[in-house]
């Protein structure tokens, strides 16, 4: 009998540790695992705010899957579409071209993208923080608009240039504008000093009514000071309502000439999920304690696309989409298709959030380990502890800390490499949500 295939869809935090997971659990002709992601990397997403302000370089946070992984196979492509009842999925490779993919066992670990609303202009004009390109496009987009501000004679066009927004006050929003917030001023004043700091404004917007509402009323109440005390106007209770590539309009009424939106509202379920025809609780695959999708057969589903219950709360509610979710999901589903091809029970997934850690970049930081509040160095001293922690190679641990030791003590540099200077960077150049085929597509493909 021929050994099973087991493809794995997405190379995040859960379909890596899912692979790893298998290959020490499984003999090498227990199954054969494929691995299927367009990028050949493991991204550490926390890290990206860091990357975006150049205080970690990009490859300290994306080690290789090939170095990572050992006996998976990897297939460089994106699923594009999926039909349980044939057990096959659509692959397009990096190279262009179609293939169809049978499995015995699918692990859905496709991840997520941007969560955008419509709201006239943004799709074509904001920039996301959601891959590592974007975090690189992100910081040559910033410093350019230093050098295009100190070069212009137009006054309104240098303030619009000097002017930047990032919408959403969770931790990638509030990291965001903190590090690069960081990064702007330490570039004016050390290589523009024509340049007046009274013109270089960062402003963090969001809907709801506190920020960073994951760690509380009292950290939150903190971090909004911290970001306030150097300059970072925040607005909450508010988002955009237009935007233009001039001029970005919000519902209270403001405009704001900007040059910059960096989008960082929250997260959606990939697109994938649409294939399926599964049920979903607010876009995102459910699945059962033990990811099992039902009605499925062979068909598993982990990570921020899916909707798994959240037995450590007894509300009712799923686990949030977060890597610490995400990778501890991965290593629990490696170990209950391990039972399953060996015939023991599986066993469902309860784990309690560890807590949130958000770096303001400098020695500013506010922290909830384990339910326990801190602010300042030791919040610090906790956050690139956990980072180091949960990157998933030694190699990346030391880059990322070397990093981190080098910007201490050398400080920032502001190089400006040029990449995609002729290109918006919108939200679908560099995430593809326009690639997915719909069960009507897969259907027809499938059926040649």
């Amino acid at each position: 009998m021929d050994a099973p295939n087991i493809v794995i869809v997405g190379g995040g935090f859960a379909g890596v540790e899912c692979a790893r997971g298998l290959e020490h659990a499984l003999q090498p002709g227990d199954a054969r695992i494929t691995l299927v992601s367009p990028t050949d990397y493991q991204l550490y997403l926390p890290l990206l705010p860091h990357v975006a302000a150049g205080v970690v370089t990009p490859q300290s946070v994306a080690p290789s899957l090939r170095r990572i992984l050992r006996r998976t196979t990897f297939l460089p492509g994106g699923v594009i579409g999926v039909d349980p009842a044939s057990k096959r999925c659509v692959v397009r490779k990096i190279t262009g071209e179609f293939v169809d993919l049978s499995y015995d066992y699918l692990l859905l670990t496709p991840g997520s993208v941007t969560r955008t609303f419509d709201i006239p202009g943004l799709l074509d004009e904001a920039r996301g923080m959601k891959t590592l390109a974007q975090a690189v496009y992100l910081r040559d987009h910033v410093i350019a608009q230093l050098d295009l501000a100190a070069a212009t004679s137009d006054e309104d066009e240098r303030a619009a240039r000097l002017q930047f927004v990032v919408v959403g006050g969770g931790y990638a929003g509030a990291e965001t504008a903190a590090c690069l917030q960081r990064l702007t001023t330490a570039a004016s004043k050390r290589y523009h000093p024509r340049l007046d700091p009274g013109l270089i404004k960062w402003h963090l917007v969001d809907v709801a009514p506190k920020l960073l509402p994951e760690l509380g009323d009292k950290l939150g109440a903190s971090a909004l000071r911290l970001l306030s005390q150097r300059g970072v106007e925040i607005s909450l209770k508010t988002t955009v309502a237009s935007v233009t590539e001039g001029k970005i309009t919000l519902t209270d009424g403001r405009v704001l000439p900007s040059r910059t939106l960096v989008w960082t509202a929250g997260v959606a379920a990939s697109p994938l999920v649409d294939s399926l025809g599964a049920e979903t609780v607010r876009g995102r695959v459910l699945a059962e304690t033990d990811f099992k999708v039902p009605g499925l057969d062979g068909v598993f589903a982990l990570g921020d696309a899916a909707a798994v219950p959240d037995l450590a709360r007894a509300d009712g509610s799923y686990c949030p989409p977060t890597a610490q979710h995400a990778a501890r999901q991965g290593r629990h589903a490696a170990k209950n298709l391990a039972a399953l091809l060996q015939g023991r029970p599986m066993t469902p997934y309860k784990h309690k959030d560890l807590g949130l850690v958000v770096d303001l970049g400098g020695h500013d930081a506010v922290s909830k380990p384990l339910g326990i509040g801190l602010k300042g160095v030791s919040a610090q001293v906790v956050a690139r502890g956990y980072h180091l922690y949960a990157l998933p190679t030694g190699s990346a641990r030391f880059r990322t800390a070397a990093n981190w030791f080098l910007n201490a003590v050398a400080g920032d540099d502001f190089v400006r490499t040029g990449f995609l200077a002729d290109r918006k960077g919108t939200l679908r150049e560099f995430e593809h949500t326009d690639k997915y085929l719909t069960p009507e597509e897969v259907a027809a493909r499938l059926s040649r």
